[in-house]
């Protein structure tokens, strides 16, 4: 009966310590590639919802640009005065080394033509509590410039209006219209 007791114990198979070492190290070997593979689409997949948050930005600052008078010496009302026409010669276009603020324009509000968004650029702090929340870390760099020729117009005729948006994760996506002056 004893000799039958030790026949059944040496019959018994488990793992012994080495295969179980070996097991959890093939294990993390395999997870650490698994998880360099799932990064990299993770980031891209969030890089998509970022780049639409981004043509919703550019959009709205599009618009609010396109809404200004064309030039400082337009009419800011409507097109009855445009800058460039022949009348006494005191409405010559502004030019394009002058585009950015006027005098007393320093802020974004007070800006009341196309030109004056030239070099303007906003950071938007991801602890801000204003309407901009949803924005945090975006980046929007903003350039004018005189482009009626890629038109088919007298050069100073419009004005090309680029909005640079620059995600958290770096990616920059360029936006443009233009402004014509009429």
């Amino acid at each position: 009966m004893l000799f039958s007791s030790i026949a059944t114990r040496s019959k018994q198979s488990g793992f012994t310590l080495i295969e179980i070492i070996v097991g959890i190290v093939v294990l993390a070997i395999s997870l650490s590639i698994v998880g360099t593979l799932i990064a990299p689409a993770e980031e891209k997949s969030a890089d998509q919802i970022l780049q639409i948050k981004a043509a919703e930005l550019a959009q709205s600052l599009l618009n609010d640009i396109s809404s200004r008078a064309f030039d400082e010496n337009s009419d800011m009302a409507g097109g009855r005065i445009r800058c460039g026409e022949p009348n006494d010669g005191s409405n010559d276009c502004t030019l394009e080394a002058n585009f950015g603020p006027d005098t007393g324009e320093t802020t974004r509000g007070l800006f009341n033509d196309v030109d004056d968004f030239h070099d303007y650029s906003e950071h938007f702090n991801a602890n801000d509590e204003s309407l901009h929340v949803g924005y945090g870390n975006f980046i929007i760099d903003v350039q004018v410039s005189y482009d009626g020729a890629s038109l088919g117009l007298a050069n100073n005729a419009a004005k090309l209006i680029a909005v640079t948006v620059t995600t958290p994760l770096g990616t920059a996506i360029e936006f443009s219209t233009h402004k014509a002056n009429f």
